[in-house]
């Protein structure tokens, strides 16, 4: 009997194709937030003051994003293992990035330590979902039993669900025939009508 961790294959992902589709979505969460930041301003800056005043704003928040899901991606091909870990590889470098806006050090470091610390434990307990996922099974082979199991063979769908209702199995006029024939007596013709 294999073991269970030689059967767990881990399929790559793109890293650059994850990073920059987070950094657009959290690039446009920035922007929503240097708007509400330049509409809360106490004196008319313009519209262009989204990008003048608060875009770094969105510079961080587009940073952020792309250094988070790039890391964590990254991490995860490497290793070749989807855990934890790289939660927190990618929460690190991304609190880090907001923490270069103090231009110290320390900050630095407890930005990285901070949100890597909420993130892992958001992963760990499944904060949005409620309930915990099994880590052994890979995801992969989870999606393909998946489909697997609405894929069922036709002869199948018909023996459960029957005949009739848009449903007709191979050589359905000629059994219906035979029945209409057994009930009634009634010869029907199985082949196509002539048009004269």
């Amino acid at each position: 009997m294999a073991n269970h961790e030689e059967e767990h294959h881990y399929h790559p992902v793109d890293a650059i194709a994850a990073a920059t589709k987070a950094t657009a979505l959290t690039g446009a969460v920035g922007l929503f937030g240097s708007a509400v930041q330049n509409t809360l301003a106490r004196r008319n800056v313009g519209s262009m003051g989204i990008f003048m005043r608060t875009g770094g704003t969105i510079g961080i928040f587009a940073a952020m994003g792309g250094t988070y899901e790039f890391v964590k991606t990254a991490s995860a091909n490497l290793r070749e293992v989807d855990d934890t870990w790289n939660t927190a590889f990618g929460g690190f470098f991304s609190g880090s990035i907001l923490g270069l806006r103090a231009r110290a050090f320390p900050a630095v470091l407890g930005y990285g330590v901070a949100l890597s610390t909420v993130l892992v434990a958001f992963e760990y307990t499944n904060g949005l979902y409620g309930y915990k996922k099994d880590r052994s099974e890979d995801e992969f082979e989870r999606r393909q039993k998946l489909r697997k199991n609405y894929q069922t063979p036709a002869e199948q769908t018909f023996a459960e669900l029957g005949e009739g209702r848009g449903i007709y199995g191979p050589n359905y006029e000629e059994r219906r025939a035979e029945r209409i024939k057994e009930a009634y007596g009634i010869d029907v013709p199985t082949g196509k009508v002539p048009a004269s």
